[in-house]
This record gives C-alpha cells, sequence and structure tokens, in this order.
C-alpha cells in the first residue's frame, strides 16, 4: 500500500508538472528560463515542449485540408546569416511557402525551392480550384490563372496596388506575428524549424480560442474542464 501511494503521488506531481510546462509554453517562455523558474532540468522542459510540437505539427496537417475563397500567397525566408543577398535566391536560409485564407486559415511548408512546379503543388493541394489568389508579380505565379482567379500587386511600385486596391497585406502580418514568436527563442536549429513553424501556424489560426485548453487537448488528448 505505502509504494502503490508513492507512485501514485510521484504520478500526481509529474502531471501538475507536466501542466506548468504547458503554461509555459503557452506563455511563450524559453525552455531553459522555465526550467530554472520551475527548478527542474532544462531536458524536461525540453522534452515537453518537443513532444507537444510533434503532436501539434500533425494536427495542423489535418486541420488545413484545403483554403478557399480569397487566399494571399508569398515565401519568406528564415534563419541563416544576416549577410548577403534577402529573399528570394537568398543562400542558407529556410524558404517557407505560406497560403493565407483571408478573415480564416493559414497554412504553412518549407520548401527547398520557389519554382513555379514547387509552388503549383502546394496550391493544388491545399487549396480549393476556383480561388481568388493574390500574390506579388513573381513569375513562379503565372500559372496560377489556369487554376482560379490571379490578382497582382507589385511591391516594387506599392504594398497596395492604388488602381485594383489588390494587396498581401494579411500574409505580410503573419510574418511579423511569426517572426515575433521566434523571437522568444533565441534562435531555432534548421532542423527543428518546421515544428516551431507549425506551432506559429496552429497559434495564429486558434488565435480567438483559449490556447492553453487546447494545448492540453493536443497533448493529454481529452478536453479539460
Amino acid at each position: 500500500m505505502k509504494c502503490r501511494q508513492c507512485r501514485q503521488s510521484k504520478s500526481l506531481n509529474k502531471l501538475r508538472r507536466e501542466i506548468a510546462i504547458l503554461q509555459g509554453f503557452y506563455q511563450l517562455q524559453p525552455a531553459y528560463r522555465l526550467a530554472n523558474d520551475l527548478q527542474v532540468d532544462t531536458k524536461v522542459v525540453t522534452r515537453v515542449y518537443q513532444r507537444l510540437r510533434e503532436m501539434i505539427y500533425h494536427v495542423s496537417e489535418l486541420e488545413n485540408s484545403q483554403l478557399k475563397g480569397e487566399i494571399e500567397l508569398d515565401e519568406a525566408y528564415f534563419g541563416g546569416r544576416r549577410k548577403g543577398k534577402r529573399g528570394r535566391g537568398a543562400a542558407g536560409k529556410s524558404i517557407v511557402f505560406d497560403l493565407l485564407e483571408r478573415s480564416g486559415r493559414v497554412y504553412t511548408k518549407v520548401v527547398e525551392q520557389v519554382t513555379a512546379e514547387e509552388l503549383m503543388h502546394h496550391i493544388q493541394e491545399h487549396t480549393r480550384k476556383g480561388s481568388v489568389y493574390y500574390t506579388d508579380t513573381y513569375r513562379g505565379y503565372q500559372s496560377l490563372r489556369r487554376y482560379g482567379k490571379h490578382r497582382t500587386v507589385n511591391h516594387s511600385k506599392s504594398h497596395v496596388d492604388r488602381k485594383t486596391k489588390n494587396h498581401i497585406n494579411g500574409i505580410e502580418g503573419f510574418w511579423s506575428y511569426a517572426k515575433h514568436v521566434l523571437y522568444n527563442y533565441r534562435g531555432v536549429s534548421k532542423y527543428h524549424f518546421p515544428m516551431y513553424l507549425k506551432e506559429i501556424e496552429y497559434r495564429f489560426n486558434h488565435r480567438s480560442e483559449n490556447l492553453f485548453k487546447l494545448f492540453l487537448k493536443v497533448y493529454f488528448g481529452y478536453d479539460s474542464p
């Protein structure tokens, strides 16, 4: 009986610790700082963070089947050294292709290159044919007119087309949000970056909900009270 009670007590302590770690994850606390606050090994916090991110990755892939309606498309470059070329063609960076449903969800994907074939593959897989697409004037998007309505904005002149009012400001806002979240972690390896990216996508898509309760549900597999 004594041993059984000890095991129960230890299990309860572990549960409380994991919930405290999930609270820190929700608050965007770096693992090393939270470990110091909770007086536990950093590896303990890192394991919980990593497990939750892996679960979020799979949940996000299942949630975002196909976007529809008005959709903004763009790419962004993360990581690597600041020196050298920036934007398309930048070396040593992770390339992220982003599809944003206006007033709705966002879908992100780390890609190897930004060729027309690569971009159209993800557009056809994750958006509904016949949607209205907004992009910049990059030639990789030229074949979009065969898949839906294509609207462009020339960023070398303006962020909003004065005549047509076309823009991709929604997606630019998401990039700013993503960089703000990543800043809290003070550097992310290229290997782990896709997991962090899906975390940001999940946070954005559920921004009007109780994220902490959702994290509990994803991690423990049940609805929190």
